[in-house]
């Protein structure tokens, strides 16, 4: 049993189904890895129970499979959360190259777009993202950009050990002090998943907790810094009286992030070589307590962001086939899958992991 294998429920209070067991972990989509988890779990609930002859409800594997392809084909593989879930199984991610291919997704997401007296991203904002490394090393981002020094909008790791995230003309980043069981910071390891959420209090100070601080959960567990009143990685600070120098980095890529350094021509920095789903950019700080962001990771790959307000850019990235990218959001900022290689990022299906 993999410790970076979350489960639920972690703590059973009755005998569950493989069925009931399939719906309730949407985020573990190989089906031996599911398979072998159910039975360890099943395995432990009895052992608790006290009972001496372990019986499982479905002993043979084969049975486990039959009936794991029977419940995809008439149900979505789903857990509801505050933002429900969605009525279509997913069957793809997005997989990017990183530095090898400097493949990327150029969106027309501007976060400038989004500054305004009580509703602009530097009022407030969340950010969610679900990522599986191919790679753990120096200054990865798997989203966002740098328009200016001060016009940072960025969310990624500075190291082995490292987050490394900026806002405005803030960058934070975490140390090897953490809670909720993140061992070594950010803990991540190369093919594993990880779901990523992190939260902005505003620079106007009227968001929850009256603050403006940078708080960032990953897989539900919190990431915090050494000596960071308020918890979290910090405080920043946006202001939006930058004025950009290369317009084509105000938009930002997803698989990397654009910089301007100077040369309008090649903004692609930081490219990450990883998978990637479920994008999504709100502009207001939905908690600063980690509800939301256990809501989230909890919901898995099928948790449908639209059912939230105060969604302004959307990309769940299973379009499976073509060169777009959809916002699902409703505003309108859909991606082109992008390299200034030879290769552009591929859509992989889920079944392949």
């Amino acid at each position: 049993m993999s410790n970076n294998t979350p489960v639920n429920p972690t703590n059973w209070i009755r005998e569950y189904t493989f069925q009931e067991f399939v719906k309730l972990n949407p985020h573990i989509i190989n089906e031996n890895q599911l398979i072998i988890l159910y039975n360890q779990y099943l395995h432990k609930f009895l052992e608790e129970q006290n009972q001496k002859k372990i019986n499982f409800k479905q002993s043979k594997t084969t049975q486990l499979l039959t009936e794991f392809k029977e419940l995809q084909q008439t149900i979505a593989i789903s857990t509801p959360g505050g933002g429900g879930s969605s009525d279509t199984k997913r069957n793809y991610v997005l997989t990017f190259a990183g530095d090898t291919e400097d493949d990327y997704v150029l969106t027309t997401f501007n976060p400038d777009n989004y500054d305004g007296t009580g509703t602009g991203l530097n009022h407030g904002f969340t950010v969610s993202f679900w990522i599986k490394p191919a790679e753990i090393g120096g200054f990865l981002q798997p989203l966002g950009r740098r328009s200016e020094t001060n016009g940072r909008f960025h969310f990624g790791i500075k190291s082995a050990t490292l987050v490394h995230v900026g806002v405005g003309q803030s960058t934070v980043k975490s140390d090897n002090t953490h809670n909720g069981g993140v061992s070594g910071g950010h803990g991540m390891t190369a093919g594993n998943w990880y779901n990523v959420v992190v939260t902005y209090g505003g620079d106007d100070h009227s968001s929850i907790g009256g603050d403006k601080h940078v708080r960032m959960w990953i897989n539900g567990n919190a990431i915090t810094k050494t000596g960071a009143s308020g918890g979290g990685l910090g405080t920043a600070n946006w202001q939006p009286s930058w004025t950009n120098t290369v317009n084509a980095a105000s938009n930002i890529y997803l698989g990397a992030r654009t910089d301007h350094n100077g040369l309008p021509g090649d903004p692609y920095s930081q490219g990450w070589a990883c998978s990637l789903s479920e994008v999504a950019i709100y502009k207001e700080e939905k908690d600063d307590d980690g509800t939301f962001a256990n809501e989230v990771y909890n919901g898995g790959f099928n948790y449908d962001h639209r059912n939230n307000s105060n969604l302004v850019g959307y990309w769940r990235l299973d379009e499976g086939s073509g060169t777009t990218a959809t916002d699902l959001s409703g505003n309108g900022n859909h991606g082109t899958l992008t390299t200034d290689g030879t290769a552009l990022p591929t859509w992989t299906p889920i079944s392949s992991y």
